[in-house]
């Protein structure tokens, strides 16, 4: 059996920003994650790349050019949030909202959206099999609005980039919110099928019922499980399995993004769902399994502590090393898992409101819904875009400063004719 290629990106820098000190969105946590994955000897397993800063350009591609810029010259400083005080009110940004303004705040979104493009961009050119961005996976971005914690929306953005060579990509969510931005943002369109499985009712963001199956080309592409509290490892998997192995018989994606956000964890500060790692990682396992490309993002989660143990079991689980030691190992932040220093959390002693009966009935809709479906959506051929150039071995050394660059001439062909007047040793 051929072994799985995993690449990881990480960012040394993306841990350091600060949302501000009542928020819950920490992403302190991506350092704590990246920890667990150092001192289990995981990065071993895989192939670890430092991503690029995303630029403007690249964002544009989905968000608005005016929203972009926006993003990048806007800083907490007294003065710059007058001179934006209305672009802040059109954009969703600042005090009032919970897409507070920060230091860094551009560069914050360059970095984990600059991930997730090289982890498609990887897979998109066949040069690994599964992709890891933990600082990706803000989902609840829109075109031109901040919204739930997220700027810039990376997968979809992601999802574009895999769709120069793929005909179908698939978009599985198993964040405890609903993945608002992504299906808005291919709601039309039977290229993306977006699967999200989220706490439904008197909850952010408000949408996602089953209902909600998508709108002209895309009648039918949006598939929802709309859930309530307390659902356990057991009930989720009942219902994500069939679901997930229908769309992939149906559907046939070429490619999955698959973002893990963790506030589905039992004990989440804002979640409502009575998952453990395990429950959890069984998605991930689930959709490694088909033998797809897969992107798998981070995402929501907001007890800190479990956001790391969670992805760090998830890295272990995509390569193929699920049975690594409970017991935590020693690392600059193990100071966080007391008073137990282990791995793997128990369930929370809360009832499941999500009954027999509901599940079942929510399980067949979605079902039907695929049943309903004319087989794989085929496309129109057309010329592909140009493939990212990612600089490698000789191309991506930095230049000899002892070493005297190639002439070049107008014509650009880096021949320079020797001058009459001048000396030249000649060598042979």
């Amino acid at each position: 059996m051929t072994k799985t290629r995993v690449s990881y990106f990480y960012h040394p820098e993306v841990g350091h920003f600060y949302y501000g000190p009542s928020h819950p969105m920490k992403p302190h946590r991506l350092k704590l994650a990246h920890h667990l994955v150092l001192s289990y000897g995981l990065y071993k397993e895989m192939d670890c790349y430092r991503p690029h800063p995303a630029s403007i350009g690249e964002m544009k591609a989905f968000h608005s050019e005016d929203y972009v810029h926006f993003l990048h010259k806007i800083s907490p400083d007294t003065n710059t949030l007058r001179t934006y005080g209305n672009q802040m009110q059109r954009f969703n940004a600042g005090e009032y909202t919970d897409c507070p303004v920060f230091d860094g705040l551009g560069e914050f979104t360059s970095l984990y959206t600059g991930a997730s493009l090289d982890g498609a961009v990887q897979l998109a050119q066949g040069e690994t099999d599964i992709a890891i961005n933990w600082s990706g996976g803000l989902h609840h971005a829109k075109k031109s609005e901040a919204s739930g914690f997220c700027y810039i929306n990376d997968i979809v953005l992601a999802i574009l980039e895999l769709l120069k060579v793929h005909a179908r990509v698939l978009y599985i969510d198993i964040d405890v919110h609903h993945g608002d931005g992504v299906e808005e943002a291919f709601y039309c369109t039977d290229r993306v099928m977006t699967f999200s499985l989220h706490k439904y009712g008197d909850f952010f963001p408000g949408t996602g019922h089953s209902s909600d199956t998508g709108a002209k080309g895309g009648v039918g592409y949006s598939v929802n499980a709309p859930l309530t509290s307390g659902i356990t490892d057991e009930t989720y998997r009942d219902l994500f399995r069939p679901v997930m192995e229908k769309i992939m018989q149906v559907y046939q994606p070429g490619a999955v993004v698959l973002q893990c956000g963790a506030d589905s964890l039992a004990g989440d500060r804002l979640g409502c769902f009575n998952l453990t790692l395990k429950g959890h990682a069984d998605c991930v396992e689930y959709v490694k399994s088909f033998g797809v490309p897969v992107l798998v993002l981070g995402g929501g989660g907001y007890t800190i502590r479990n956001v790391a143990r969670c992805w760090a079991y998830e890295t272990a689980v995509v390569c193929d090393r699920s049975n690594i030691p409970n017991e935590l190992p020693y690392n600059d932040y193990y100071e966080y898992y007391a008073p137990g220093f282990q791995l793997h959390l128990q369930p929370d002693p809360v009832e499941n409101l999500n009954t027999k009966e509901s599940l079942e009935g929510i399980k067949n809709e979605l079902l039907q819904q695929l049943m309903d479906l004319q087989g794989a959506p085929g496309v129109q051929m057309q010329q592909v875009p140009p493939p990212y150039k990612v600089q490698k071995g000789e191309e991506a050394k930095e230049d000899n400063p002892d070493e005297r660059p190639k002439a070049s001439t107008k014509h650009g062909d880096g021949d320079k004719k020797p001058h009459e007047s001048e000396l030249y040793d000649k060598v042979d």
